[in-house]
Order: structure tokens, then C-alpha cells, then sequence
């Protein structure tokens, strides 16, 4: 994968945490609205990042869809709170790819944004895994 391929994945699953955020802070309790916000501030701003990223690296930056469909229905705090655990793996994913395709600067910010996520992760499932973004994938 190619820098360019891996900064466009990047752009795409900031704009579905960006999406999900919505729903995650439409369900949780007060407390877990500020974390959503928070997150959702923070997405918004990987996402703008990544888009000039994009452009930076001489492509195209890929707009985001009018809906995303969810790994699964949210119709409770608790599947909320589930949800926001699986974006953040999902967007950990993603900058992983980036930090193997990248080098020197790209690769330090890509690395940098994996341990947020990993962060948020942990505040939201309550513990971490080994290796965040290392899931094994196909």
C-alpha cells in the first residue's frame, strides 16, 4: 500500500468516526456526550488533517458519504458505548497502514494519531489490547 492509498483509507474512517460520533453522543448518558464530544472534536480535526494529507501527497481527498452503516445497532448507552470502542480500532487500523507505508514526519503524526485512538479506546471498553491497530486483517 502506498502512502497515498493509506492516507485515503485514513480519510475515510475518520469521516465514518466522525459519522458514528453522532450516534454515540446521541446515546450515552451526560457524562459520555462530553467524551463523545471531545472525540468527535478531536476526529474532525484528524479528518481535516488527512484530507490535506491527501492533497499533499498529489491526490484527490475523498468526501465523505451521506450515511455510513454501523457494525451494529446502537439503540442503547451500552451499544453506544461499544461502538465508540469499535471506531477507535477501526481508526487505529487505519493509521497503522499509514505508519508502514509512511516515513519521517507522516509516519511520527500517523503514530501519534494510532495512540490516541488506542487511548480513546481504552477510556471506552475499559482496557487495551497488545497491539492497537494490529488486529489481525485479511
Amino acid at each position: 500500500m502506498s502512502a497515498l492509498e493509506a492516507a485515503q483509507a485514513v480519510l475515510a474512517a475518520e469521516h465514518a468516526a466522525v459519522y458514528g460520533y453522532g450516534v454515540v453522543g446521541a446515546r450515552v448518558d451526560a457524562a459520555g456526550r462530553a467524551e463523545a464530544a471531545q472525540a468527535h472534536a478531536a476526529h474532525r480535526a484528524r479528518r481535516d488533517a488527512a484530507a490535506r494529507t491527501v492533497r499533499d501527497l498529489g491526490g484527490t481527498p475523498a468526501v465523505a458519504a451521506p450515511a455510513y452503516a454501523l457494525p451494529f445497532p446502537a439503540a442503547d448507552g451500552e451499544a453506544a458505548v461499544r461502538l465508540a470502542a469499535v471506531l477507535e480500532d477501526r481508526i487505529a487500523g487505519a493509521y497503522a497502514d499509514l505508519v508502514r507505508a509512511a516515513g519521517g514526519s507522516l509516519r511520527r503524526d500517523a503514530a501519534a494519531a494510532l495512540r490516541e485512538a488506542a487511548v480513546r479506546a481504552v477510556r471506552w471498553r475499559g482496557r487495551g489490547v497488545a497491539f492497537p491497530g494490529l488486529a489481525e486483517r485479511p
